[in-house]
Parts: structure tokens; sequence; C-alpha cells
């Protein structure tokens, strides 16, 4: 999914001390026009940037694509990362300029790497009436942030963890379950389907940082409520997580460890500096070949435009707030 700001420093939700649980409230953001389809995105924050390696999280549905319009990104680039759509409801066509031609269904991993340079294109197929999901990022170390591009494809099944709750493990390991999916960072991503009543201790790794965003229903984290679409983050030196739901609830679980180093995150490229972010720019914009061709999207326009540099140098920015 294309990230339509040009700017990711606009999330202004204050902190005024860092609790055991750091909850973030999502914001609005239209993808495209007037007709537009809303995301709530609550990575990256003016508070937290990444979660382990995963920095970008929008959350969406469920939208009734008759009144939206659904999802219709042209071809649009990403460097220095890998995306992972998630869908609960819907389908979306996938077309990279790796030559993959692929359909996004709820419980189907699907893995984009963009290393140096890809473009994909991101359509709601005709068949969607209501389409319901997240999109996710994650940032390439430097050692491996000119990976070659690829995809990858994974169809969760549906597990029994603990008396009231079910899983899909989509990437790495939670409670004896694990997925083949090939990350450059240790991670965890799983959705999970809590009944009411339902209370779990869960085993996680305790080298990992967590995140969980709940789609529907609420429940308590470690004794702190979270509410539908809200990402609530617990710092790594944990072996448990404690979550309650008194009502059914879907939630996404996210970890991984610390990301340390520091990245420029602007529109749809990952860099090191400010000047290889405008190089990237510079060379989508000449269509040049580092990011390849997309075939198979029938929209217009063929492909996107990327905004405008701002007139500031873009920071690098770091795990969390420069204090």
């Amino acid at each position: 999914m294309s990230n339509t700001e040009s700017s990711v420093e606009l999330d202004l939700y204050p902190v005024e001390t860092v609790p055991d649980v750091l909850v973030l409230e999502p914001r609005d953001v239209p993808l495209g026009g007037p007709r537009a389809m809303n995301v709530r995105r609550t990575l990256p924050h003016k508070n937290r940037s990444f979660v382990g390696a995963w920095c970008f999280l929008d959350h969406y549905g469920p939208d009734d694509v008759a009144a939206t319009g659904g999802m219709d990104v042209p071809p649009h680039p990403h460097t220095g990362l890998q995306t992972v759509s998630w869908l609960f409801e819907g389908e979306i066509e996938h077309n990279d300029s790796g030559g993959v031609h692929a359909i996004v269904r709820p419980g189907e991993m699907n893995l984009m790497t963009g290393g140096r340079g890809i473009a994909h294109s991101e359509v709601s197929t005709r068949e969607t009436s209501v389409l319901h999901g997240v999109q996710l990022w994650v940032v390439l170390p430097t050692a491996d942030r000119d990976a070659a591009r690829e995809f990858q494809h994974y169809e969760t099944p549906i597990v029994k963890l603990a008396d009231g709750v079910r899983a899909r493990v989509f990437i790495g390991e939670l409670a004896g379950e694990s997925s083949p999916v090939k990350t450059f960072t240790p991670l965890l991503g799983a959705e999970l389907h809590l009944d009411a009543g339902a209370r779990w201790e869960v085993p996680v790794d305790a080298s990992f940082e967590h995140a969980v965003l709940v789609d529907q229903g609420s429940v308590r984290l470690n004794s702190t409520t979270l509410a539908a679409s809200h990402l609530g983050i617990v710092d790594s030196g944990l072996e448990r997580l404690e979550l309650v739901a008194d009502e059914p609830a879907r939630l996404i679980l996210l970890g991984g460890t610390p990301y340390t180093e520091e990245v420029v995150m602007w529109w749809n490229f990952i860099a090191p500096t400010h000047e290889e972010i405008e190089q990237a720019r510079e060379e989508w914009q000449e269509r040049s070949d580092r990011f390849g061709h997309v075939e198979g999207y029938e929209g217009k326009p063929q492909w996107l435009p990327a905004p405008n540099m701002p007139n500031a140098r873009l920071r690098p920015r770091g795990r969390t707030r420069k204090r």
C-alpha cells in the first residue's frame, strides 16, 4: 500500500510518561480522492517509530466498497522495507515489478521485499463487497537494505492455542506454532481470536518488544484496556503477556527484537540518509530501471508520481522520540 502522506512526522499525541503499556490512538488518513477509503494509522507515531522492525501499521474497514470505491492504488515504489498485506475480509489483486501477480485473501500471508527498489499496484477485486484488513511495513537493516525483490505467500492455518483462544501465526513463532516466512530480523506476527471471558497468559520471547492492535471488541493487555483500533505496546523483558477479553475480540499481535538503527522514512521510501531518499525519488520520477515496470494494472494514472520533497532536511528517526 502506498503511504499517501509526504511526511511521517504528524502524529502529535502527547505522552507525559512511558507506562508499562504505551497506548497509541489511531489517526485517520484518506487514501485517494473524495470517495477515498480511510485508514487508521498507529505507526509511525511521533512517540514511537518501531515495534521490533515493524515500522508502519494501517488498519482499515470493514468498508462497503460500493460506498468507498475500495482500494485502487496505482503502481508506486518502495525501498528499504518489506510489506505485509493481511486481510480479514475481501480480496486484493497484487501486481509487482518482480513479475508477481497474486490475489491476497483472508488468512493468507503475502510478504513483498522491496530492498533496493520495487514497484507494485493494489486493487480490490470486483468480487469484493467489504474490505477489511491491515497493511504493515518492516524496515530492513542496513546490511540487507539492498536485498533482491521477492514475494512470499503462506496460507496460515487457524489453530487452538488455549481455551477460548485461536490464532493464525503468519510470521515467526508463538505457543508452538510457526511460520516459514523469511524476514531479515527476528519478528512475530499473528491474528488472535479470543472468546468472551477468555484469559490467556501468552508465552513470548523476552528479547522481543510486543504490540497488540485491537480489530474487534476490546481487551486488557497486562491490565491496560485497549479499545478497538488502539495499539498497545510493551517493551522487551517479559516472558509472558496477559490478555483478557470480556467480549469476543480479534487482535493482531506483533513483536520483534528492538530495532536500534536510525533511518529516514519519507513517502514510500526508507533509507539511512536524506540524500538517499532524494536519489530514490529522482529515479522513480525518471522511471528508471531501479524500480522496474508493473504489468497488469488497468487503472489510471499508470504510475503514482512522488510528492515534492519538503523544504527542510529530513531527520532520521530511531525507535523512540528523542527527549
